[in-house]
């Protein structure tokens, strides 16, 4: 095959195809490099989704890489793969700045887990990605350092976050798979509204570095919350990606041994459907989208139920918020300098609603999320499948959540769905479904704990009727 034209060149390629390329001899991990660091100096001054670009390491690694293979070697699942990585994440060499100035000098002595996982499996890291300040300052791409990441369909909508800048390095091909992470759908958003697929794993399923600021390991919130995720631009490419950074590692003693697929369920898999979490409204888009891959599910043989109430949904979306206050409290007049004028809102908008539990309030806390997480399991156990929102709006414009406090709570409760999953601590698949007013929809397929294969061949069933969205063009 040739790839000597815009048509066929490499960056266009799914991570799968690039990797099969490479490995079979028809294209060099070099000239994959090459393609991708092009694509990103086309694209990415009009997007802003790549804050750091690692060309030099790039092509040293890719060069490793052919001569691994002119040795006979084995180059690994992901041969040649470039991906980006999200600033909250370690790689060597390159200073981690979470979007702030006072990180702006601090370089990473070594790659976080996920990063070394897909760097072991020949999976080339091209570029950091801008995401909101700290990931805190909303759930828009903007960041003190790196300033607005725009969405490749409509500079006028937000990209989504906080993982954003993967959402669109990938939904433009300046990557063909991106690392972010997600506590309340911060993989899931951006790639509902870039047009890619994303998973947000059941915390344990992947080892991660949770001390990546300072030396102390985080609280509660962050400790069950927080998940390294995938993004690509197809279901097959984020299987690669899972099936990478899967297994334990004795640096996170959270994450645990349990195999990435499960034993296959007896008869069709019964999907419950969820148009409108808690009733408190959804849009036509939205729901239509739901609908549509609830058909191409019923198309696929799964057995489809629409479904009205979820266990105990409200009790989940206050307890969220109670968390991830309670552990935000001590350090947020810290915090909130490192945000910046304008940066605190967000979150100091929340802070001005919930009040922080107390030590007796904290165990009452944690007693209330097993509840939650017992009366999920057992609907779950009814439907292994749950498919709904990622975000119950098309996508909206730039910033409101920090806005004004009516814009805050519009995005925290089209969020809602995500939070509350996060808060359960099961896996989910965001995954495209079409285009809309210009815009691209879709939906989330959420499954029992530890079973991000459910969720990702229910995926792979909507895409296949479907079909994939990305690569998109922002040069129009």
């Amino acid at each position: 095959m040739s790839y000597d034209d815009d048509h066929t060149a490499p960056w266009r390629l799914t991570a799968g195809r690039q990797a099969a390329a490479v490995r079979r001899g028809e294209l060099t991990a070099a000239e994959l490099t090459e393609s991708h660091l092009g694509r990103i100096a086309e694209v990415n001054p009009r997007v802003n989704a790549v804050t750091q670009l690692m060309a030099e390491s790039a092509r040293e690694a890719a060069a490793g890489i052919d001569r691994r293979i002119a040795a006979g070697e084995d180059p690994g699942p992901l041969a040649g793969v470039p991906f980006t990585v999200k600033e909250t994440t370690p790689v060597a060499g390159v200073p981690t700045t979470f979007g702030v100035e006072r990180f702006r000098d601090v370089v990473a002595p070594a790659d976080a887990i996920p990063v070394a996982r897909l760097r072991a499996a020949g999976a080339v890291p091209v570029g950091h990605t801008n995401m909101p300040t700290l990931v805190l300052a909303g759930m828009h791409s903007r960041s003190a350092l790196f300033g607005d990441t725009v969405n490749p369909w409509d500079p006028g909508r937000t990209p989504g976050g906080s993982s954003g800048g993967d959402g669109v390095a990938v939904a433009t091909g300046m990557a063909a798979i991106g690392l972010g992470n997600d506590a309340g759908g911060s993989v899931r958003l951006p790639a509902s509204f870039c047009g890619v697929t994303g998973l947000k794993p059941t915390p344990g399923r992947f080892p991660a570095d949770p001390r990546v600021i300072g030396p102390d390991d985080p609280g509660p919130a962050s400790q069950v919350l927080v998940t390294d995720g995938p993004l690509a631009r197809s279901v097959a490419d984020l299987r690669l990606a899972y099936e990478t950074l899967a297994g334990p590692d004795p640096r996170d003693p959270r994450a645990v041994p349990v195999p990435p697929y499960g034993e296959p369920l007896p008869g069709p898999v019964k999907v419950a459907v969820v148009t409108d979490p808690g009733g408190l409204g959804v849009h036509p888009v939205v729901a239509g989208a739901i609908a549509t891959a609830a058909d191409a599910l019923r198309d696929a043989g799964y057995d489809v139920h629409e479904v009205t109430g979820l266990p105990l949904f409200a009790e989940a979306m206050d307890a969220y918020d109670r968390l991830t206050v309670t552990e935000f409290a001590p350090a947020w007049p810290l915090v909130r300098q490192l945000l910046g004028d304008g940066g605190d809102r967000y979150i100091g908008m929340a802070m001005e609603r919930v009040e922080p539990a107390d030590s007796a309030g904290l165990v009452r806390l944690l007693g209330l999320r097993l509840t939650i997480r017992r009366a999920w399991a057992e609907f779950l156990d009814t439907y292994p499948l749950l498919l709904g929102p990622v975000f119950t709006e098309p996508p909206v414009e730039p910033g409101i959540e920090s806005r004004d406090r009516a814009g805050r709570d519009r995005v925290a409760t089209a969020l809602r769905l995500s939070a509350v999953t996060s808060f359960v601590g099961v896996p989910a698949v965001a995954v495209p479904t079409g285009v809309t007013a210009g815009l691209p929809t879709g939906v989330q397929l959420v499954g029992r704990a530890f079973r991000e294969d459910l969720c990702l061949a229910a995926g792979q069933a909507v895409e296949d009727r479907l079909g994939v969205l990305t690569p998109v063009d922002p040069r129009g």
